[in-house]
């Protein structure tokens, strides 16, 4: 590995052949050899953003190697060796080599951020070979510089991940050409939003004297540009420091190559919330009264407000934001416009006055310009703002990851060109979610992927608040903007193979991203920040929250198996990247899942066990107080103190210590019995199918506080019970299974009887055996308990029609995968479905006949110009469209909130089955890019739940649907 470098460890640092190309030779070019390490040459008159970055390169060399290289600005007399660094048009080294034909510049020269890597002898007077970078400008030249970095193993995130570098004593770069094209998207970016946690970070650890600074900054750049990035939008919040406020933030900015703009409130690169104020006193209305932040009220003093930003930032390279919201993101205020129409006038009259200063002020350097048509300037915009074409249009996500509105083809023909505003972190309604990293990459990919065929490309801005927490879906959405076709639908997964193998060894990406890709499954089901009482259900299908809590358990303990296997050097970053999100997770949803079981435990009578469910709630939130803590004060020796706080003073705050009840201890004992299915008693029989060969519960517990014995016996010898019975004190979960090879075929009825204290309860099963043939030889998916559930993914035939298809994108929704119709461009078909229309199909059979309810669950993208439809059919019966929700309204509680908060939208229909067997269920795409998870039918008696049921049988895709137990309670003397 030292003999040849480590590029062939990091096979994720390189782009797809559309973005880069890379010819590399046996020989290695030696950047560090025998303790003698090759210095860096940066021409005198190149930008000082590329010699900034040759610095951090020269920093990262030692970190590799141990030994720092020198930094020349003026070409060495003689070397064998040389890292020859500069911009095609500023370096005269680098121009020589071009005139002289001998580095080859096609497809970089003259392009946006492109850039070579080449290795080239005797570059200049007395050096015999040099390794040149060369960049088509400024930044082209700090991505190859960077890109070079992580080909000898420093990550993008060494420094805000803790990140280690691995020490060699030869570090040696492939020496074949390496280039770097254009980038999908030009300007890629973040805004740092929501972030009272960084800034008290940044003031505890950086910068004592300020709320983020030019030191924190610096930081924030670096990362930016190492992760290809050269766009930011600045903390904006009233407990940090404007970015304006510390004037060493733009000249910093600039000295990096950052572009710096404003989000949707701040127009003009103004922030409203900390600078309007002392504007205002310092500009009073002729009666003495301070101005209001209204355009209706007082244009003038609003456009000198506007004037001096764009007087005081007109030599930085800036992006500015046009148009106006109120202060502090709020709608706009008009008072003297009150009608749709007028708003209309008075936005188009803002953007003409701020182009006119702009071009007073700033000149032809005032670009990128843009405009954010955001929550209520949408409906103005759709009502007739009048934008410039060469104004780049910036569009919304609806602030859960989900595109409202994409450009249409005349708004694809616009100079100024498209991009997006898009929420990988979010404060606002209906839900806030913002302290872990929880939007599934193939969901990024999804609506990246729609984005870009739409055309919006020239600016994609990502909200991330914080940073951290956010680093695994910030480098892939970086990695998605600088080359959109480097990952298709099925390798999402792969991005994180490999980027884990970038942070922690080759050896364990694999790992890694399972876990990561669970993570975010479990996350799609429900994001932790949005667990609450009384969502799932901890009776039906085998204890539906025990058994999402089971597959946490099981994450988690991955995760520890894992980190045990690390050398110690990656134990703070594997802690920040792996373990405390997927710790965090599991504890905010185990105390709510305890103190579910404590309601329900009160609800049934229950006595020491209800208090038990009370003490475990409780423990789950202290732990996850103490993982918190940890991360806070231990990890990196305390480096991140206050960079992760789920319950932070001054924005919306994770869900906090879940209420419970206990009871009053009583001196007696008593038996209580509630079956699955069932909150109290055992009314709803336990039901047993030889195709899903179930695992049911029986919970038996103590009414009160004294121990009691019990004991358990079944009414034929093939129910198998997990105990008989004992001593309890509290309570105790039977599992009840069935000896499928002793129980004769046809439908039985049984009972587990259980007895104590003097009394005793049945619990009735109904089983149904079919025999081993029929479930051998059943084709499809096998009604069974009332239902028919199945994947979207686990189709049995799939048609592409009219230039459209189904596409199954792995890793996206609440299970392994789900089914897109593509192209996103692609037009909408309304008739003759069955045979224009893109077609999946399913096999299914049912028991009986009837009207049988369909559910299509269907991830809740949105398209406000259109519609989000799908059809379904049984046979060759009529087909029925279904139409789902395609407008983000913004109000709590309705379908919009609904559909983001589940992460799903449940569509209905009904189908006729006139006779037991086999039938096909047919889906079409009827409106492009609408993906579907889950099918659900209900044959009868299907209690309603949070999650779909478990998959039913399938002989090829699902031949062992038994769910797993619920946890079982941690061991305690006397339960």
């Amino acid at each position: 590995m030292a003999a040849v470098g480590v590029a062939p460890l990091l096979p994720g640092v390189l782009p797809s052949p559309a973005r880069a190309a890379s010819s590399d030779d046996v020989a290695g070019f030696p950047l560090l050899r025998d303790g003698v390490v090759v210095d860096l040459f940066v021409d005198p008159a190149d930008d000082p953003a590329v010699a900034r970055a040759a610095g951090d390169l020269q920093a990262d060399m030692e970190r590799v190697g141990g030994v720092r290289p020198r930094l020349l600005r003026t070409p060495p007399q003689e070397a064998s060796l040389l890292v020859l660094v500069g911009t095609i048009g500023a370096s005269p080294a680098i121009d020589r080599l071009i005139a002289d034909r001998r580095l080859d510049v096609s497809r970089v020269k003259g392009r946006w951020e492109a850039s070579v890597t080449q290795v080239v002898d005797r570059p200049l007077p007395g050096v015999e070979r040099a390794l040149v970078i060369a960049g088509s400008d400024r930044r082209g030249t700090v991505y190859g510089v960077y890109d070079t970095s992580e080909r000898i193993g420093v990550s993008p995130w060494h420094w805000w991940a803790d990140v280690p570098v691995e020490r060699r004593d030869t570090v040696t770069v492939p020496s074949g050409t390496r280039k770097r094209y254009e980038p999908s998207v030009r300007y890629r970016g973040i805004f740092i939003n929501d972030e009272q946690n960084l800034t008290t970070w940044s003031h505890r650890t950086q910068e004592p004297d300020k709320h983020i600074g030019p030191e924190t900054y610096r930081r924030v750049f670096e990362l930016l540009l190492r992760l290809k990035a050269n766009y930011l939008w600045p903390a904006m919040h009233p407990y940090s420091d404007f970015f304006n406020k510390h004037r060493a933030n733009p000249e910093l900015a600039d000295h990096y190559g950052i572009v710096v703009g404003s989000s949707h409130p701040e127009a003009m690169l103004r922030n409203g919330v900390h600078e309007w104020d002392p504007w205002a006193k310092e500009h009073p209305a002729a009666d003495g009264s301070l101005p209001v932040y209204d355009y209706t009220v007082n244009p003038a003093v609003i456009s000198d407000y506007w004037r001096a930003r764009a007087r005081q930032n007109a030599g930085y390279e800036s992006s500015w934001t046009l148009g106006m919201r109120g202060l502090h993101d709020s709608a706009l205020e008009t008072k003297h416009a009150t009608t749709l129409a007028e708003k209309v006038v008075v936005m188009n009259d803002i953007i003409a006055d701020q182009r006119r200063l702009l071009a007073e002020e700033v000149g032809t350097a005032a670009e990128p310009q843009i405009f954010i048509p955001y929550k209520e300037v949408l409906d103005l915009y759709n009502a007739g703002v009048q934008v410039p074409d060469d104004v780049t249009l910036i569009w919304p996500d609806d602030n859960h990851g989900n595109m409202r509105q994409l450009p249409d083809e005349a708004e694809r023909r616009r100079p100024g060109g498209n991009g997006i505003y898009y929420h990988l972190s979010y404060w606002g309604r209906p839900k806030s979610y913002l302290w872990l990293d929880t939007t599934q990459l193939a969901k990024i990919w999804q609506e990246l992927r729609r984005v870009y065929e739409h055309g919006a490309d020239r600016m994609w801005i990502f909200n991330v608040g914080d940073i951290k927490s956010i680093e695994t879906g910030l480098s892939f959405s970086m990695d998605m903007a600088w080359d959109v076709d480097r990952w298709d639908a099925g390798e999402v997964e792969g991005f994180l193979v490999e980027w884990a193998g970038r942070q922690f060894g080759r050896r364990h990406g694999a790992e890694i991203a399972a876990i990561r890709t669970e993570y975010y499954r479990l996350a799609a089901e429900l994001r932790p920040e949005f667990v609450a009482r009384g969502l799932l259900s901890v009776v039906h299908h085998g204890d539906e929250a025990g058994r999402r809590m089971s597959a946490y358990d099981r994450l988690l303990q991955r995760v520890r198996a894992l980190g045990a296997k690390l050398p110690e050097a990656y134990r703070d970053a594997f802690y920040e990247l792996v373990e405390y999100p997927v710790h965090g997770a599991y504890l905010m949803n185990l105390k709510f899942y305890w103190a579910e079981r404590n309601a329900l435990a009160v609800r049934q009578g229950r006595g020491a066990g209800a208090n038990r469910f009370a003490d475990l709630s409780d423990a789950a939130h202290a732990e996850e107080a103490a993982i918190t803590r940890r991360y806070n004060t231990e990890v990196a020796g305390g480096k991140w103190n206050g960079i992760v706080n789920p319950y932070p003073s001054q924005i919306p705050k994770a869900p906090g210590r879940p209420s419970v009840t206990r009871v009053a201890r009583k001196e007696t004992s008593g038996l209580g019995v509630a079956a699955e299915g069932n909150e109290t008693g055992t009314g709803r029989p336990l039901s047993f199918s030889s195709y899903t060969r179930d695992r049911r519960f029986v919970d038996v517990f103590n009414t009160g506080f004294l121990p009691l014995d019990w004991a358990a016996e079944a009414s034929h010898p093939w129910v198998r019970l997990s105990t008989s019975g004992g001593t309890m004190t509290e309570q105790t979960r039977v599992s009840v299974e069935i000896d499928w090879e002793r129980v004769p075929e046809g439908a039985h009825e049984a009972t587990v009887t259980v007895t104590g204290a003097g009394s005793s309860f049945d619990v009735p099963l109904r089983v149904l055996n079919d025999g081993r043939r029929a479930r051998r030889r059943a084709r499809g998916f096998v009604e069974a308990h009332g239902y028919v559930s199945m994947d979207a993914a686990h189709y049995d035939h799939r048609v592409a029609r009219g230039g459209a298809r189904w596409r199954t994108v792995r890793g996206l929704g609440r299970r392994t995968a789900a089914m897109e119709a593509a192209p996103s461009t692609a037009a909408p078909i309304t008739e003759e479905l069955t045979t224009r229309a893109p077609e999946l199909s399913y096999r299914v059979r049912f028991a009986g006949t009837g009207d049988f309810r369909v559910t299509v669950f269907r991830l809740p993208s949105l398209d406000e110009r259109g519609r989000r439809r799908v059809a379904l059919a049984l046979d060759d019966q009529p087909v029925a469209v279904l139409a789902g929700q395609a407008v983000a309204t913004g109000n709590r509680g309705d379908a919009w909130a609904r559909n983001v908060e589940d992460g799903i939208e449940k569509l209905t229909t009904t189908v006729t089955v006139t006779e037991p067997g086999e039938h096909v269920l047919r889906l079409f795409m009827v409106d492009p890019a609408i993906a579907v998870d889950q099918i659900v039918i209900d044959t009868g008696g299907l209690p309603v739940t949070y999650l779909a049921p478990p998959e039913s049988y399938h002989h090829s895709f699902n031949p062992d649907p038994a769910p797993e137990d619920a946890p079982g309670l941690p061991d305690t003397p006397g339960r």
